[in-house]
């Protein structure tokens, strides 16, 4: 707290000239005093005194300038390494919710969150390259079109590093070589040395964190589906049969299950070997996912057992389902080694009851309606409910 103010100044003159009067006759009897010295000694004392007390009150001025330029110094010194700390806080905070986000929605979360803290207000987006498409994660005060955006990435992607781009900085996200996606911040207001590395750095965090939650995905999918047929396994099938049983429990919705077997699929390996059993898998794969829905789930159950669930899907519309995948599997051969592997199968066709949720019935009734299509001779369908044929089988 400062004793004194700038408008004490005149109350300090006033201070100062009461001392000398005070002091009047003192100080005249000190100057006579060096008079006499100097006509005594013939040395000239005053003016000396003078340019001491001159230096003397320079010297003092420099250094108080010098201490206060230092003090300036070390304030801004502090300001700058209090303004990295924060911005560090916020890196981190920012590098916290990534690391907990496993997929693309909960990344756009927390970009979201914590981009415009690290843009301090300026527009921002960020576009994501999935399977060679640009898909846009996040968009922060930005009314530039998806378009723009794509054109934008593309130019930024360059073999250059950070790029300017119209009103935008562009930092690319690249995990080793491959670049993975583009993180845009508005040019207004001028971004400083400081920014923009920070800007760099949540661009590498964020490409790892997309890059993590690729691989998350890849090893998820390899976990839930068969390799060889690219159906869901049978231990997702089920855990996604009891969410669709709940589903129609509260919708009030029909569902239905289809099974199907490969007839005769043993001959098949013995006569042509177990690699034209495997093209023979995973051609039905490939036809299973031509023929069905998107939402429909298909599922290998086992070996050459197949599973398909149908939502929203009564009874009536099973059995079409079930003999569209009969007959695209029976009039389309399998080519192998220069000759044609031929399909059959059976299946068997349930549709739930009201409000059942008990999964192990419900496939024990497709199982049982699959077993009598294959006691009747193969290449046909039954179904649990009724013993309706559908034509042709």
């Amino acid at each position: 707290m400062r004793l004194i103010g700038r408008n004490d100044a005149f109350l300090l003159v006033g201070l100062a000239v009461a001392l000398f009067v005070v002091f009047s006759r003192t100080i005249a009897g000190f100057l006579d005093f060096v008079r006499e010295v100097e006509q005594a000694s013939g040395l000239l004392l005053t003016p000396a005194l003078i340019i001491l007390a001159g230096v003397f009150v320079f010297h003092l001025l420099r250094k108080r300038h010098a201490s206060r330029t230092e003090a300036l110094t070390l304030a801004a010194e502090a300001r700058q390494a209090n303004a990295r700390a924060a911005e560090m806080e916020r890196l981190v905070a920012f590098g916290h919710a990534l690391a907990r986000a496993l997929d693309g929605e909960a990344i756009r979360q927390a970009v979201t969150e914590h981009l415009p803290q690290l843009t301090h207000g300026r527009t921002a987006w960020t576009m994501v390259r999935v399977a060679g498409e640009w898909h846009c994660l996040a968009h922060i005060g930005n009314s530039r079109s998806e378009q723009v955006l794509q054109e934008m990435a593309d130019r930024a992607i360059g073999p250059h590093g950070e790029a300017a781009d119209g009103d935008d900085v562009c930092f690319p996200l690249v995990v080793g070589d491959s670049p993975v996606g583009v993180l845009g911040v508005g040019r207004e207001p001028t971004l400083h040395d400081d920014q923009r590395r920070a800007l760099s750095a949540a661009a590498a965090l964020l490409a790892v964190s997309i890059k993590n939650a690729e691989l998350f995905r890849e090893i998820h999918e390899h976990s839930v589906r068969d390799a060889l047929t690219g159906c869901f396994n049978r231990r997702h099938s089920l855990e996604v049969l009891d969410g669709e049983l709940r589903r129609a429990k509260r919708s009030h919705l029909p569902l239905s299950l289809i099974m199907f077997d490969l007839d005769h699929f043993k001959e098949i390996n013995d006569r042509h070997g177990h690699l034209c059993g495997d093209a023979v898998l995973a051609t039905v794969g490939h036809r299973m996912r031509a023929v069905l829905r998107g939402s429909d789930v298909k599922c290998r159950y086992g070996g050459e057992e197949f599973l398909v669930i149908l939502p929203d899907t009564p009874l009536g519309g099973a059995q079409r389902v079930a003999d569209t995948i009969r007959n695209e599997l029976a009039s389309q051969p399998v080519a192998w080694n220069g000759s044609s592997v031929s399909l059959s199968a059976s299946f068997g066709v349930t549709a739930i009851s009201p409000g059942e949720v008990v999964s192990a019935e419900i496939i024990g009734r497709a199982d049982a309606a699959l077993y009598q299509a294959k006691q009747s001779g193969r290449n046909c369908i039954r179904t649990a409910n009724d013993d309706a044929r559908m034509p042709g089988s």
